[in-house]
């Protein structure tokens, strides 16, 4: 089912907005709550952020564009690093500026540590149980000890090195193998299905990737194509502008159709979730009435299963199977997706400048050595490679909103009011493009960070890719690891080249909006073996 879009709807749902109002809450509440409005407006004013004057009922919807990442960075410069916006009935603020991003997350982080939930993150009630959207609760904090302890610790990770390094050693034989034909890569769907592979294998002992050998990204990987479709769908729908999310009692008819399309893409994600726990749960309770006791716990499913079984759990009831599917859904959609396009983007960057992709193949030749593979023990000596990953975290974040916060009360930030139920958006992408902050900021320049002790862990909020604070993405840890191997060992076996003689000069560097910021036009690229 596909979303349609707000501007074709945009002046028919106007209209339909009006006949809802007139009919459900008659003529005179109609006048009577625009009348209040426009009194609290005047009476709030001078507190509230700037902004752009809104237009009755709509507010400042059409500023948002196609692109709201950027309309929103265009309107800080007219309006200040922090603004406020009416989008339908919606307050919302925006910040586009690290000092004020600081005061948000980490300063006031107890304040805005919620969320603003975006309708089609109802569907099937995903909010009370995906990870990134439920409120800092029990639950909650139950799942991040999840992550921290079985998934992103340092033992954990450590555990699994050599899995990551397998499977990059199986992306690099399926490049081999498409240089030895001379056919082109899709860049950001090989590394979707390494960062599947790697996900499915650490969680399932099942590689939904790479079935075979010569399966890494060919016709027949339709485990591989569904799930990336399913994601690619799923952060589309969550970050497309929704009528029912300015216009709460339009929730009801859902009128885009996101919702119900989000739904339909859960359940096709769950299902294939589905079939594997109810075989595992069936195997962990066979066991355990056999020999009285658990089965050694063997990947992450059977640690979930084992806590969701134990006296703890029964007792706390935080764990069941319907939020073990969600976790799931949050943990493979972010997982593949974000891991996926800061590959595609750097290779694109890359091949836009071969002179900095010689660079970086220097770096490596000279600390690893031609021929050999590299390692995760080899990253801390490539300061080039890291830096070029930086650079490409800065010039497109993966989400340029981050997630959307909610105020939990009235707080005062520079001396505005940011009201209590506020939607809050950080304009992570205008930070990173602001020349206040950064020199040539629309120039892909690793060189910058060569000399700077600026990382993305949310310490300094001049790059804020994963976000900061308490909320923070818990896989961190892992999506760094798997980026920095995967273009590490991809530009230090290859050389690279655009198929059809295309010039680099003439690379689409169109972004696809939504709650990711994914390469409109999918980047294809030829390999070659360095000898």
């Amino acid at each position: 089912m596909e979303t349609i879009d707000i501007y074709d709807l945009l002046s028919s749902l106007l209209y339909l907005i009006l006949i809802i109002w007139i009919l459900i809450q008659g003529f005179n509440l109609l006048a009577f709550s625009w009348s209040w409005s426009k009194s609290c407006q005047v009476k709030s004013h001078h507190q509230l952020p700037p902004g752009p004057k809104p237009f009755p009922i709509i507010g400042n919807l059409l500023e948002l564009g196609h692109n709201p990442h950027k309309s929103l960075a265009n309107l800080s410069h007219i309006h200040g690093p922090i603004m406020s916006l009416k989008l339908g009935q919606i307050t919302t603020i925006v910040v586009s500026s690290p000092e004020i991003a600081k005061e948000i997350l980490q300063t006031h982080d107890q304040l805005f540590s919620n969320r603003t939930v975006p309708d089609s993150l109802h569907a099937l009630n995903h909010h009370h149980y995906g990870l990134p959207w439920i409120p800092v609760s029990p639950s909650w904090r139950n799942f991040r000890k999840i992550c921290s302890s079985y998934m992103f610790s340092v033992k954990a990770l450590e555990t699994n090195k050599n899995l990551r390094y397998q499977k990059v050693q199986e992306l690099l034989g399926y490049v081999g193998k498409m240089a030895k034909a001379g056919e082109a890569l899709d860049i950001g769907r090989a590394g979707f299905n390494t960062s599947l592979s790697l996900l499915s294998t650490t969680f399932f002992s099942l590689d939904w990737a790479n079935n075979s050998s010569s399966n890494h990204d060919g016709g027949d990987d339709a485990m591989a194509k569904e799930l990336k479709d399913i994601v690619l769908n799923i952060m589309e729908a969550a970050g497309i502008p929704n009528l029912a999310d300015y216009f709460p009692f339009l929730k009801i008819v859902d009128p885009q159709g996101i919702r119900r399309n989000m739904a339909f893409q859960f359940k096709k994600m769950m299902g294939l979730f589905d079939r594997i726990i109810n075989q595992r749960l069936q195997l962990l309770t066979e066991s355990s009435t056999a020999t009285g006791l658990m089965d050694e716990s063997h990947d992450i499913l059977d640690n979930l299963l084992n806590y969701m079984m134990s006296e703890e759990n029964k007792e706390h009831k935080l764990l069941d199977i319907i939020a073990i599917e969600h976790f799931l859904v949050a943990l493979f959609s972010a997982g593949t997706d974000t891991s996926s396009l800061i590959l595609e983007w750097s290779m694109t960057e890359l091949l836009k400048k071969p002179e900095i992709l010689c660079k970086a193949q220097m770096e490596l030749d000279k600390v690893i050595g031609k021929g050999n593979q590299m390692k995760e023990s080899d990253i801390t000596r490539l300061p080039y490679l890291q830096a070029i990953i930086k650079e490409i975290f800065r010039l497109h974040p993966p989400a340029p909103f981050l997630i959307p916060r909610k105020a939990e009360s009235d707080v005062k930030i520079c001396g505005y009011l940011v009201p209590k139920n506020a939607q809050v958006i950080v304009n992570i992408w205008a930070i990173s493009r602001d020349p206040k902050v950064w020199d040539n900021p629309n120039e892909f320049i690793p060189e910058r960070f060569l000399e700077s002790n600026i990382d993305v862990k949310g310490r300094h909020f001049e790059l804020l890719p994963f976000g900061s604070g308490r909320r923070i993405c818990p896989g961190l840890p892992l999506a760094m690891r798997m980026v920095d191997l995967m273009l590490g060992s991809l530009i230090h076996s290859f050389d690279w080249k655009l198929e059809d003689g295309i010039e680099p000069n003439s690379i689409d560097m169109e972004e696809k909006f939504g709650l990711t910021l994914q390469k409109a036009e999918p980047l294809r690229a030829m390999a070659k073996l360095r000898m």
